[in-house]
């Protein structure tokens, strides 16, 4: 009966384009603690991101004293809400912390996360910063869990590399990075970046997606929905306040429009980010810091009509 009271469940609604209206509503687990970075499957199960609890439900602390991140999973409901959480079967044998988020592959046979180099044994060779972000691919075995994680080829340890997201036909990854020099070279803090999955852990070369998306600010958390619009999170001038949620459709050839600004209830006057949209684009989820949440970062869940 505490939940049910405590939800609070805001729900905002908001006429768009004469015929779509956004509702958007307060997850029931949102508490004190950070939770974003949803993503999900085919199978109604997602992924979210938050502290890692010991048995008492206190957070895990690193070395340095810092919580520890790491992945959740759950199912989803037909009003939104997410249920059955537990946190995400991963190898006992894997030294890796700290994973920011992750995306599955289409057939779910592979994991795409987000982490650091700080608890990793097979460190690069070289001067890089620890803790620069990087790639890295995972897959399932039963009794294991996910398991023989790989760094990504194309990660080069003096850039920072985050966010990945696997586009619906499974043949392209989306991330962030800062690449520095040559034709790709970052604009701004951060961009969003493509790159052709070819299979056997080969990839093409990363490729800017160039100033219809990416301004001189910093972008974050590109996903990409089933008729191949990119949605991402931007700072940039022009927005309601903080990170702004934009969209951008992609043309024939590949290439994307010019980004537009998400309306209100999705944006607000704080951070907004980590958008994804199901298949129909009827529903989905995303991150935000505005008033009124009940932690430092809450999943709303909305629809459209």
């Amino acid at each position: 009966m505490k939940y049910i009271f405590y939800v609070f469940l805001f729900i905002y609604v908001f006429g768009f384009s004469q015929n779509r209206t956004y509702s958007v509503i307060n997850l029931s687990l949102n508490n004190e603690k950070p939770h974003f970075g949803l993503t999900f499957n085919k199978a109604n199960e997602v992924l979210f991101t938050s502290y890692l609890l010991n048995k008492k439900g206190r957070v895990k602390l690193s070395f340095s004293g810092a919580g520890i991140l790491s992945l959740y999973k759950g199912n989803t409901t037909e009003n939104g809400e997410i249920i059955n959480i537990e946190p995400l079967f991963i190898d006992k044998n894997e030294d890796i912390l700290n994973i920011t988020n992750a995306s599955f592959s289409p057939d779910g046979k592979n994991l795409f996360v987000t982490t650091t180099y700080d608890s990793r044994a097979n460190k690069p060779k070289g001067d890089f910063k620890n803790t620069n972000f990087h790639l890295e691919i995972a897959e399932y075995k039963n009794g294991i869990g996910w398991t023989n994680f790989k760094v990504l080829p194309f990660c080069d340890p003096k850039y920072s590399y985050a966010h990945p997201f696997v586009s619906p036909d499974g043949k392209t990854l989306y991330f962030i990075a800062n690449i520095r020099g040559g034709k790709q070279t970052t604009k701004g803090a951060s961009d969003v970046f493509k790159v052709e999955i070819l299979g056997d852990n080969k990839y093409g070369e990363p490729i800017n997606l160039g100033s219809n998306v990416n301004s001189y600010s910093k972008e974050m958390f590109p996903s990409i929905g089933a008729d191949n619009t990119l949605y991402f999170a931007s700072n940039k001038p022009g927005g309601f306040g903080g990170f702004d949620i934009y969209k951008c459709t992609m043309n024939v050839d590949g290439t994307y429009n010019k980004s537009e600004k998400l309306p209100k209830p999705i944006n607000s006057k704080r951070d907004d980010f980590c958008f994804v949209i199901d298949a129909a684009n009827k529903a989905g989820y995303f991150t935000s810091k505005r008033h009124g949440t009940k932690g430092d970062d809450d999943i709303y869940y909305f629809t459209v009509e």
